[in-house]
């Protein structure tokens, strides 16, 4: 599997499971260079991911 999610994966994956993946590369306190892109991919997809489950107020 790819270190960074396909446009498939993230479909399903809900804002909460991305921000536990996020918080794992963090893990340690420190981000790994290494895995940086996974990081910035994983952001962008929990934004779009967090507004999907905002609901327009009555």
């Amino acid at each position: 599997m790819s270190p960074v999610p396909s446009e498939s994966e993230s479909e399903t994956t809900s804002a909460s499971e991305l921000n536990a993946r996020i918080r794992e590369l963090w893990a340690d306190g420190t981000l790994p260079e290494d895995r940086r892109p996974e990081y910035e991919a994983l952001v962008v997809e929990w934004a779009a991911a967090a507004l999907e489950d905002v609901r327009p107020a009555a």
